[in-house]
């Protein structure tokens, strides 16, 4: 048996400046970090000669038949996808879970990918950096299964920690924030994340807002713009311990999301967001691409319960959160192999680079 998991991420500014169409051109950058909220990946060698997948969180099951090529369209393409790319496809029992439900803005998705890559490396033998992770997440995601996403999710999981991403048509570099653990405390002290109790489907949002960029629409391009400039204010302050400032740049960061595309925000959303706000957020935003999901909310000292209260008025619900350094890693492995080394060291790179297009 081999146990790996990974953490999903909060992203605080920059999202949408790491879809290539955009930060190809113009560059990108985002500041997040990791949380204490992860997707597990169990793999076991099955007793058969099949190939069996189960997910816990889409409630659904696939087996493959020995002798057959291991395609990835339709249920669990994405698991199937990694295991293709390792030449695996017989002789393995594979179990999916998350703490976080999916379509819900804190990267779950990519999470998995991460998770299921750091697994099947392992357990094919490989020792691959984080980077080689991300790029290879990333890969299979994007250039493989054609989802219109970003990389920003890919590299969170892999690294973990608070994080500076930047992206341009150079490549994607990662620089961990060297932030004292008083303003660390006092952030995570401050912020609330409530679930709306509403998912997603990020893809379709994304996909707008990849073809806006595309074509040049100069509101959405503006837009990511000030979201990129707002992103390196909001490290500055981070990084000077200006908690308040910082958590306030959030509601600007909002105002010029929702321009990214439409679907971003609802009626019930924005209701619920000026509910925060009367009672105390000093800003916030829904987290991912939007439309669903955790609303996260910076409020000002000693009012987070008044805010909580009054969004469990509306039906929302806490999630309790803590960040996390360790980013994607094995928890426990009793020896598992499942191929040789050498057949799987050819795999373990992806075709290219999502700095060279792949993303």
């Amino acid at each position: 048996m081999l146990i790996a998991r990974a953490p999903v991420r909060l992203s605080f500014f920059g999202g949408g400046t790491d879809l290539a169409a955009y930060y190809t051109r113009y560059g990108g950058a985002v500041l997040s970090t990791t949380l204490d909220k992860y997707v597990y990946v169990v793999v076991n060698v099955s007793e058969r000669n099949g190939l069996q997948i189960t997910s816990s969180d889409y409630h659904t099951f696939y087996r493959h038949p020995p002798g057959e090529p291991l395609l990835w369209d339709g249920d669990l393409s994405l698991p199937r996808a990694v295991l293709q790319h390792f030449g695996v496809a017989h002789g393995v029992s594979m179990f999916l879970a998350s703490e976080v439900p999916p379509g819900t803005g804190l990267g779950s998705s990519s999470a998995v990918t991460v998770a299921l890559i750091k697994a099947v490396s392992t357990a094919c033998g490989l020792k691959l950096t984080k980077q080689q992770v991300a790029e290879l997440a990333c890969y299979i995601e994007i250039e493989k299964l054609g989802k219109p996403i970003g990389v920003q999710d890919q590299y969170a999981a892999a690294y973990g920690g608070l994080n500076w991403v930047t992206f341009d048509a150079n490549g994607i570099r990662v620089e961990p924030l060297d932030i004292p653990q008083e303003t660390i405390a006092r952030l995570e002290s401050n912020l609330l994340l409530m679930f709306t109790g509403a998912t997603h489907d990020s893809a379709q949002i994304l996909g707008r807002q990849t073809k806006a960029s595309r074509e040049q629409n100069p509101r959405v391009i503006e837009s990511l713009k000030g979201v990129h400039e707002l992103a390196l204010e909001a490290r500055r302050y981070l990084m000077a311990g200006q908690v308040d400032r910082f958590g306030r740049m959030l509601d600007q960061a909002w105002q010029l999301k929702k321009q990214f595309a439409s679907g971003v925000t609802n009626e019930r959303i924005d209701r619920c967001y000026e509910v925060a706000r009367r009672n105390g957020a000093l800003g916030g935003k829904i987290a991912g691409a939007g439309g669903g999901g955790f609303l996260i909310l910076y409020c000002e000292e000693g009012a987070r319960d008044r805010v909580e209260a009054a969004l469990a008025q509306e039906g929302l619900r806490r999630m309790d959160v803590h960040f996390e350094r360790d980013g994607a890693r094995v928890l426990f492995n009793a020896g598992l192999r499942l191929v040789d080394v050498s057949a799987a060291t050819a795999m373990a790179r992806p075709a290219q680079s999502p700095a060279n297009g792949s993303s």
